[in-house]
C-alpha cells in the first residue's frame, strides 16, 4: 500500500503495521507524538486536496511523495501541521505518443512465526501435573498415547494469495496531457474466512486555453471489500486468537455429530468462557464496504509575466457501510445482525495569487490566499438477534425477532482560513522563507475560534561562498535554521457546548423518551499549539555521490486538550480541558551514496532516528490508561505522567519467588502490595528507529533490498498472562513451559508453580524487548532486451521476483513485534500485544510491460 512504501524510507518517520490483516491499520508518527486525545497521524495532501485518503490511491499511480517535517514547511497547513504532511503527487500525461502501461503480480502469504505450543501428549502431562501438585486426581489416563492432538494454528492458519494488476494510459500534446489508470487488489488473509479486495481508478486532464489560463481536472474513485477478522483482546480464550493458542490440543473443534464442540465445558478444568476458534471462523461475518471518490479542478490564469492566480475546488465523499453477523450456529447465539452505514461529504475551495519577480542578483516571491472547508457526516446504524434462518444474514434485520434501539448522527463543521507566504534569495546563496496562516473552525467557542500560526526558515548555502573554492570534494554545504507553530484540531464538533442525549426509560407503565446533558460544558478551550525549532545541515561530497543530512529539533506543544475525570456527584463522568504540555526533541541523519556508478550501479541510502519524548505538565500530575480485562487481572497497563514519555508501562516489580513458588513483587513502602507500589516497568517509544535501501544494477538485472528496524522499544504482551498463568484454567500453554516451572528441586525456574492461588498482575514479568530488524522487502527484476529481441512493438518489459518480511531478528515471543492492539492513534497505549492478527511474509512473482 501507499502507507507501507513510506516505511523506513525517510529520517524521523515511523510506520507501524498494526496487524496483519487484510486492509488493516497501518499508523504514521512523524517526530513522535503531539497529542494525547487527538489523532497522531499526519495530514495528506493529494494532488493539492487537503485531507485525501491515501488508502483509495493504487502505489503505481504515484508520481512523487514529500514528506514535510519542520514546522517551517508544515506551517502554510496551520491547525492540521502539527503531526507533518505528507504529499503526494500522481503521474500525469506528457507530451508525445500515447503511453500505456501494465503490471501484473501473485504473491503467496505465510504467517511469519508460530507459536510453539504443547501438543496433546504433552498437555495431558502437564495437565495431571498440574492437578496433582493441587491435591487433585490425574484426569487423562495415558498422555503418552494421545500423540500430537488438534493443531488448533492449523485449523485457522493458512497459506493465502494475492493477485495485483494494473493498467494505466497516458499521453498529450502541446495542450492536452491526460492520464488514465485502474487497479484491482485481492488478499486472502491468513487467517481463513478474511479477506480484502480493492478496486481503484483514476483520471486527471490539464489543459491550456492560451499562454494565459490552463485548466486542471482529477477525479480518482476506489471501492475496497473487507472481511475481518479482528476478534482478539479477550481473556481465557473468549475470541479468535486466544482460543486458537489457548484450546486444549487434546480437543477437536466439532462433536462426533458433527456439531460445535463446547470447549467451556469440555473438561471440569476448562475456562467457562473458552470459545471455539472455529465457531469464529465459520459462523461470524464482519464485512465493510468503502466507496470513496474524489474530485478536483482548477484554473490557472497567468495575467503577466510572474503573476499566477489560481483558483481550485474539490469534493471528497466517502461511503461506508459494516454487515456483521453472528448466525444460528455460533454458541450462545440466536443469530445477532448489526448494520452500520456513514456518509461523508468533504468540500475544498482554495484560491490563491503568487507573484515571482527576479531584480538582478535578488529573487522574490510571495503568495496570498483563503480557503474554505466544510465536512458533513451521517450515520445510521440497526440491529436485530433471533433468527429463524441464516439464509438473509445481516441483509434482513427485520426478520429478527429483538430489535436493539436504531442510532442515527449528524456531525457538520467547517474551516476558514488565510494564508501568506514570501520566498526571498540573494545570489541563490542565502535563504529567507516567512508564511503565516490563520485557521477559524467551528469546533471552538467563541474567543477561541481563531488560531495563528507563523513560521520562518533562513538557509546559508555556503558552497557559493568564494571562501569555498578550491575545495573540490565537496560539491553542496548548506545551513538550515528555521522556527514555526502548526497546530492540531483535537477536539470533536460540538465539544464546546452544553449537549443533550436521548434515552429510553419507563415512566407510568409506558416507554417514554428522555433527554439529559451528556457532557460538562469546558471552559474556554485554546487550540492544541505545536511550536518546532530545527537546526540542519546538508553535505554533498565527490559531486553529491555522497550526501548526509543531519537534522535536530525541539518540538513543544501546549494546551494539550484531554477528558478530565470528574467526581460522580455532578452527574458527568468527565469533561475535556486544556491540561498540559508535552516535549519531542531528536535527531534525524540521512546518507545516501552511489557507491558504484559504471555497467555495475550501486547505490545506499540509509536512516536513523533519535526521539525523545516527554510530558512536561499534566493535569493531576498522571493520567491511566485504557482498562485491559485478561479474566485473570484488570488493570490498565499505560500511564501518562509528568517527566516521563508518553504511554510508558506501568506496574509491579517482580523480586523472585516465595518459599512456595509465589511470585513476590517489590514492596516500596513495606506496607503489603499495593497502588502505591506500582512502577515504570517499561517505554513502549523506541531509542532509534532506522531504515537501509540498497539499489544494485547490472545488464538488465535490478537487485533492490530495503531493511527496517526498531530499537529500545518494549512491547507489552498480555496475550502471554492467559498463556503462561491463570492456572485456574485449564489452557493449552507454551512448550517451554514443560518442567520450567517452579519446584522445590528447580528454584530458579521461568515460570512460578502451578498453584491455583498464583494469580497474576500487571507486573514486569510481561514487559518484553520488542527491538527488530526486519528484511521488508527484497526484489530481483530483471529488464528483456527487446531490441536484441527484435521486438519493437513493446517499448519496456520486466519481470520480477520479491519477498516482503522474508526475514525478522528479534527477541520478542509473541506472533510479531511490529504490532500495536490499540491502533496507533490512542498515545496512552502503545505497544500493546493482546491477541492479535498474526503479520504474514509473503513471495511476490510479476511482469511489468510498457507498449
Amino acid at each position: 500500500t501507499v502507507l507501507q512504501a513510506m516505511a523506513g524510507r525517510a529520517a524521523g518517520v515511523q510506520v507501524q503495521q498494526n496487524n496483519g490483516s487484510p486492509g488493516g491499520t497501518i499508523s504514521i508518527r512523524i517526530r513522535g507524538a503531539n497529542s494525547i486525545q487527538g489523532n497522531n497521524e499526519p495530514l495528506y495532501v493529494i494532488d493539492g486536496f487537503i485531507g485525501g485518503s491515501p488508502v483509495m490511491l493504487n502505489p503505481n499511480d504515484i508520481e512523487s511523495m514529500e514528506i514535510l517535517k519542520d514546522a517551517s514547511a508544515t506551517a502554510i497547513y496551520g491547525s492540521r501541521g502539527a503531526n507533518g504532511v505528507v504529499l503526494i503527487s500522481t503521474k500525469k500525461g506528457k507530451t508525445g505518443k500515447t503511453k500505456v502501461d501494465f503490471e501484473t503480480s501473485y504473491s503467496m502469504q505465510k504467517v511469519i512465526k508460530r507459536m510453539d505450543m504443547m501438543n496433546a501428549a504433552e498437555y495431558a502431562e502437564f495437565t495431571n501435573k498440574y492437578l496433582t501438585d493441587n491435591n487433585k486426581e490425574a484426569y487423562f489416563d495415558n498422555p503418552a498415547s494421545l500423540g500430537e492432538g488438534t493443531n488448533w494454528q492449523d485449523l485457522v492458519l493458512q497459506d493465502a494469495p494475492i493477485l495485483n494488476s494494473s493498467v494505466s494510459v497516458s499521453g498529450g500534446n502541446e495542450k492536452t496531457k491526460f492520464a488514465i489508470s485502474a487497479s484491482y487488489f485481492d488478499q486472502e488473509g491468513v487467517v481463513r474466512n478474511s479477506d480484502y479486495k480493492r478496486f481503484t481508478t483514476s483520471m486527471n486532464i490539464t489543459h491550456d486555453i492560451n499562454k494565459y489560463i490552463s485548466l486542471y481536472g482529477s477525479s480518482m474513485y476506489s471501492q475496497s471489500n473487507r472481511n475481518s477478522k479482528d476478534i482478539g483482546g479477550s481473556g481465557r480464550g473468549n475470541d479468535l486468537y486466544g482460543s486458537m493458542l489457548l484450546s486444549p490440543p487434546t480437543l477437536s473443534p466439532y462433536n462426533d455429530d458433527g456439531s460445535y464442540r463446547m470447549m467451556g465445558i469440555a473438561y471440569p478444568f476448562s475456562s467457562s468462557v473458552l470459545a471455539n476458534a472455529m465457531n469464529f471462523i465459520n459462523e461470524t461475518s464482519n464485512k465493510t464496504i468503502n466507496d470513496r471518490s474524489l474530485i478536483n479542478g482548477a484554473i490557472s490564469i497567468k495575467p503577466i509575466d510572474g503573476l499566477l492566480i489560481k483558483i481550485s475546488g474539490g469534493i471528497g465523499l466517502n461511503n461506508r457501510t459494516t454487515n456483521s453477523y453472528r448466525s444460528t450456529q455460533f454458541i450462545g447465539s440466536s443469530g445477532v445482525a448489526d448494520v452500520i452505514t456513514s456518509r461523508n461529504q468533504m468540500i475544498l475551495n482554495e484560491n490563491t495569487i503568487n507573484y515571482t519577480k527576479k531584480f538582478g542578483d535578488h529573487d522574490f516571491s510571495a503568495l496570498a490566499g483563503f480557503t474554505y472547508q466544510f465536512d458533513k457526516t451521517t450515520s445510521v446504524g440497526a440491529g436485530s438477534s433471533g433468527f429463524v434462518s441464516d439464509v438473509s444474514g445481516s441483509y434482513d434485520l427485520g426478520s429478527g425477532e429483538l430489535f436493539s434501539t436504531p442510532s442515527s448522527g449528524l456531525t457538520e463543521w467547517s474551516m476558514l482560513s488565510f494564508l501568506s507566504r514570501i520566498n526571498y534569495s540573494y545570489k541563490g546563496k542565502y535563504l529567507l522563507t516567512a508564511s503565516i496562516r490563520a485557521d477559524g473552525s467551528s469546533r471552538y467557542s467563541e474567543g477561541n475560534k481563531w488560531g495563528y500560526f507563523p513560521s520562518a526558515s533562513l538557509a546559508w548555502r555556503v558552497i557559493e561562498e568564494d571562501f569555498m573554492k578550491g575545495i573540490d570534494f565537496m560539491s553542496n554545504l548548506k545551513l538550515r535554521i528555521g522556527y514555526g507553530k502548526t497546530g492540531s484540531t483535537a477536539i470533536e464538533p460540538y465539544s464546546t457546548l452544553n449537549m443533550l442525549s436521548s434515552g429510553k426509560t419507563v415512566l407510568a407503565d409506558e416507554l417514554v423518551t428522555t433527554y439529559a446533558p451528556s457532557n460538562r460544558l469546558p471552559g474556554p478551550l485554546k487550540w492544541e499549539t505545536t511550536g518546532q525549532t530545527n537546526v540542519g545541515i546538508d553535505i554533498g561530497i565527490l559531486k553529491n555521490r555522497i550526501s548526509l543530512t543531519a537534522d535536530y529539533y525541539v518540538k513543544n506543544t501546549k494546551d494539550l486538550l484531554n477528558n478530565v475525570q470528574l467526581p460522580a456527584s455532578l452527574g458527568y463522568t468527565y469533561k475535556i480541558e486544556n491540561i498540559g504540555e508535552m516535549q519531542n526533541k531528536g535527531l534525524e541523519f540521512t546518507l545516501d551514496a552511489t557507491i558504484l556508478d559504471g555497467s555495475f550501479y550501486w547505490n545506499l541510502t540509509s536512516n536513523i532516528s533519535f526521539n525523545r519524548n516527554k510530558i512536561k505538565k499534566l493535569y493531576g500530575g498522571e493520567k491511566t490508561g485504557r482498562i485491559y480485562d485478561v479474566s485473570a487481572v484488570k488493570d490498565y497497563v499505560s500511564i501518562l505522567r509528568e517527566g516521563e514519555p508518553v504511554g510508558m508501562f506501568y506496574g509491579y516489580k517482580e523480586t523472585g519467588y516465595d518459599e512456595n513458588g509465589r511470585i513476590t513483587y517489590e514492596d516500596l513502602d513495606g506496607k503489603g502490595l499495593s497502588y502505591e507500589d506500582r512502577r515504570k516497568i517499561g517505554d513502549p517509544n523506541p531509542d532509534f528507529i532506522y531504515g537501509i535501501n540498497s539499489t544494485m544494477s547490472y545488464k538488465g538485472f535490478n537487485l533492490t533490498l530495503f531493511l527496517q528496524g526498531s530499537q529500545g522499544n518494549d512491547l507489552y504482551n498480555l496475550s502471554a498472562i492467559s498463556m503462561t498463568q491463570d492456572f485456574i484454567c485449564g489452557h493449552n500453554r507454551p512448550r517451554d513451559m514443560i518442567n520450567n516451572t517452579w519446584t522445590p528441586d528447580n528454584p530458579n525456574a521461568k515460570y512460578p508453580k502451578l498453584n491455583v492461588d498464583n494469580s497474576a498482575v500487571m507486573s514486569d514479568r510481561f514487559v518484553e524487548d520488542g527491538s527488530y530488524l526486519r528484511l521488508k522487502n527484497i526484489q530481483l527484476a530483471y529488464s528483456l532486451p527487446l531490441k536484441k529481441m527484435k521486438i519493437h512493438w513493446v517499448e519496456s518489459a520486466q519481470i520480477y521476483v520479491s519477498a516482503q518480511n522474508l526475514i525478522t531478528w528479534t527477541d520478542y515471543s509473541g506472533f510479531d513485534p511490529e504490532v500495536n492492539y490499540s491502533g496507533g492513534a490512542n498515545s496512552t497505549d502503545l505497544g500493546v500485544d493482546f491477541y492479535s492478527y498474526p503479520v504474514p511474509k509473503s513471495w511476490t512473482i510479476g511482469v511489468r510491460i510498457g507498449f
